[in-house]
């Protein structure tokens, strides 16, 4: 395997680093988008390790900076961020398609790089799997009742906000808000239909939760709540890690992560096959 350094792009305005395993062309590349405004590593070395873990077993795969995020420009194109978007991964996947002969991709994206992989893996026909990481969530009523129920019922819950009260004896001190690590939410029926015709066009989908985002998102059951029937199609994989945080900052979680999503990719896109599919 090698590691390449590319400025590409058809303003030559793209940063990235191609993995490019020994061995056949034609096979599935993987491209894995920035989280938020984390640059092409990824948070604590989230993006090296996974493309280095995929390139050992035979993926090849591209790690890169969106337009104006880490070492990328912009290209002054005048495009909406959307438009953009789209625009760069078309230039990803040539560049993998130049480099190692892949014909079809498969994205990865945490937090806002899963929906930015959702937008292209929504409409085009190259991408045939995706992994989103803690993508859209919605507060649903069953997501309500597991929050809120075991508060309702906690005995000392109460006693504490009673003996907050004034001339309960304890002072009211203003809490910090908690961090929200969330992707702003398209409407669901527009992501629902996005799903459906994800799978129904011969895609694989891998959805891993945290319990990062547990202020959207709180029990495997969710999926369905959220997505509905579609999360029960076969090409559909999901995954609930209530003890894991948004950005996999230990070494143990990020393990179980990786070796998760290299099993998905080996079960869905063997290696030796992967690109070759209908």
């Amino acid at each position: 395997m090698r590691e390449e350094a590319h400025r590409f792009g058809r303003g030559h305005h793209l940063v990235g680093i191609a993995g490019v395993p020994e061995g056949a062309a034609g096979e599935t590349g993987v491209i894995v988008l920035n989280a938020g405004l984390v640059h092409r590593i990824g948070p604590f070395r989230l993006h090296v390790e996974l493309t280095r873990q995929l390139n050992a077993a035979g993926y090849p795969t591209l790690r890169f900076d969106l337009s104006t995020l880490g070492d990328s420009s912009a290209t002054g194109g005048g495009h909406t961020r959307t438009q953009q978007v789209c625009a760069d991964l078309d230039d990803a996947m040539n560049l993998l398609n130049q480099r190692a002969g892949c014909e079809r991709f498969v994205l990865v994206g945490l937090c806002s790089g899963a929906q930015n992989a959702h937008i292209v893996a929504a409409t085009d026909p190259r991408v045939s799997g995706a992994v989103f990481l803690d993508g859209y969530a919605y507060r649903t009523l069953g997501y309500k009742l597991r929050h809120y129920l075991p508060r309702l019922v906690d005995a000392g819950r109460w006693a504490r906000l009673l003996r907050r009260r004034p001339g309960g004896g304890a002072a009211v001190t203003k809490q910090s808000p908690e961090p929200v690590f969330a992707v702003a939410p398209a409407p669901r029926e527009e992501v629902i239909a996005d799903f459906t015709g994800m799978v129904a066009r011969g895609m694989k989908l891998y959805l891993v939760y945290s319990g990062g985002i547990s202020n959207y998102f709180n029990h495997a059951r969710q999926f369905r709540e959220c997505f509905g029937k579609v999360m029960d199609h076969p090409a559909v994989t999901t995954r609930y890690l209530a003890e894991t945080d948004h950005t996999y900052i230990l070494t143990g979680d990020r393990a179980r992560l990786l070796d998760g999503i290299g099993g998905w990719l080996t079960r869905n896109f063997p290696p030796a096959v992967a690109g070759r599919h209908a």
